[in-house]
């Protein structure tokens, strides 16, 4: 329901803090899998090396928003996605990955369909 201009990089940041709280990691990461797949072919969104769906982008914002939830939780309690985004202005930019993945590991064509694990630092342990 929600219109195309309004699902924006804070939008997948909220809607995955919502997933990782009721949840486990896997069942969460699957399910938000399956609703931007399903977003974007309502949408009529182009597939190509650029555009689309990226499985490893995917995966990997989701353990960042984990990982800060998990440090986190305790020391800024938030219960809802808005103040979970406020709290956390550091997961607020789509370029945070870039601490992590060179461009060419993370458009790599395998990057699009399975995750691909970092290769400039590993990310952040969760539990």
């Amino acid at each position: 329901a929600l219109p195309f201009e309004l699902w924006t990089h804070q939008a997948h940041v909220r809607v995955a803090f919502i997933y990782l709280q009721r949840y486990d990691f896997d069942q969460a990461l699957d399910r938000i899998r399956a609703g931007i797949k399903a977003f974007n072919a309502r949408h009529n969104v182009r597939e190509n090396a650029t555009s689309g769906y990226n499985g490893t982008t995917t995966h990997a914002f989701a353990h960042l928003i984990a990982a800060t939830m998990q440090a986190y939780g305790k020391l800024v309690p938030v219960t809802d996605s808005q103040a979970f985004c406020d709290a956390h202005p550091q997961l607020m930019t789509r370029h945070a990955l870039r601490l992590f993945y060179s461009p060419k590991c993370r458009m790599n064509p395998l990057a699009k369909t399975t995750f691909v694990s970092p290769d400039l630092a590993p990310l952040p342990r969760r539990k």
